[in-house]
């Protein structure tokens, strides 16, 4: 085979290629099939992570257009469009989302799509199905089924491994359920259960290493720490209700257009947002040393009945002592109720 640079070294020349930011890497293959290949190659991944070179981008999927996910570069402000995900399911929602190794993971959900003619939904409530989206080779892949089709349940990275529990199953029954993914053996096993379940949505937060499962409503928290034996205790916390996100380890919560950095036991306020009070189902995600508040939808109100999806995307950075906002590029293609929003690493 040709090498890819003449008198050069394939080794030299792919810890080269490695410094070149993502967004370009579409352009470098069209200077040959060789070249083709380098760019798609875990070798080139691996000379990123060795060089630390790697980019944090944001994964992020809305209600428009359905399955749809675009990768934000913040250094570069700038959005890329993914395949689209080859779910059957149509407008795959409450699905949980995470990125470990390079990729992007997406677990369960079911479908929001609803029937013009009828208001009905579409699809069932709950899915096992996973699917991960690898951006070396720009593919969707199915990846093997949860042990349980589940919805709004708890999804988090631990140690290298993703752990969901919790949410909701087929007929929409909560469940306590919890189970481990082991995403390069590809396997699943399950894990204790949850000791209390609750008839509302859960999510979790990574902090200290541990894993926080929060049901909507209740003030009590379950906390999971992966060894020997995995065991979940419940605390007390009395955490404030809101969307969450976790920056350089710090916990923001988000309530009644307060932005309030959370303590174990205690919160204080870091800014008022009151242009973030009337927009519902955006995400809020922590990236580096900034909260990123992204889509949405404003309305409805007293005064107008319209509800307006939403592409804009506003930062907080919460990095220094007065917290300093600012406006990046809006999504090109999302807009509107935000269903996945994760960071990657690649």
């Amino acid at each position: 085979m040709a090498r890819l640079i003449e008198g050069l070294s394939d080794d030299v020349v792919i810890r080269c290629l490695a410094y070149v930011p993502f967004y370009l890497h579409p352009k470098l293959e069209l200077v040959s099939r060789s070249w083709r290949a380098a760019i798609r190659s875990q070798e080139l991944f691996k000379a990123r992570k060795d060089l630390s070179v790697t980019e944090d981008l944001l994964c992020v999927c809305a209600f428009e257009p359905e399955n749809l996910w675009q990768l934000y570069d913040p250094l570069r402000d700038r959005w890329i469009t993914l395949p689209l995900l080859p779910s059957k399911t149509r407008h795959l929602s409450h699905f949980g989302v995470v990125s470990t190794g390079g990729k992007l993971f997406v677990f369960g959900g079911g479908s929001e799509a609803v029937d013009p003619t009828t208001g009905d939904h579409h699809g069932s409530f709950a899915t096992n199905e996973v699917w991960s989206y690898d951006p070396v080779v720009r593919q969707w892949t199915p990846r093997a089924s949860m042990l349980v089709p589940r919805s709004m349940f708890a999804c988090c990275v631990l140690n290298g491994k993703i752990v969901v529990a919790g949410g909701f199953t087929s007929c929409r029954k909560s469940i306590s359920l919890a189970e481990i993914y082991d995403p390069e053996k590809n396997v699943w096993a399950s894990l204790p259960d949850l000791h209390r379940t609750h008839n509302s949505a859960c999510s979790g937060v990574v902090l200290g290493g541990k894993l926080h499962v929060l049901h909507k409503g209740l003030s009590t928290v379950q906390v999971l720490e992966i060894g020997e034996r995995p065991e979940w205790t419940v605390k007390e916390y009395g955490w404030l209700q809101g969307p969450m996100a976790v920056v350089q380890e710090n916990l923001y919560i988000m309530r009644q257009g307060i932005i309030f950095k959370q303590k174990a036991s205690s919160s204080k306020v870091v800014v008022s947002a009151p242009e973030l009070r009337n927009r519902i189902d955006s995400a809020m995600i922590g990236l580096m040393d900034e909260l990123y508040f992204i889509g949405g939808v404003v309305g409805p109100n007293r005064w107008n009945w319209s509800i307006w999806p939403l592409s804009e995307v506003s930062i907080l950075s919460v990095g220094n002592e007065r917290p300093i906002w600012r406006r990046a590029t809006p999504m090109t293609r999302c807009r509107g109720t935000i269903f996945g929003c994760t960071q990657l690493t690649l």
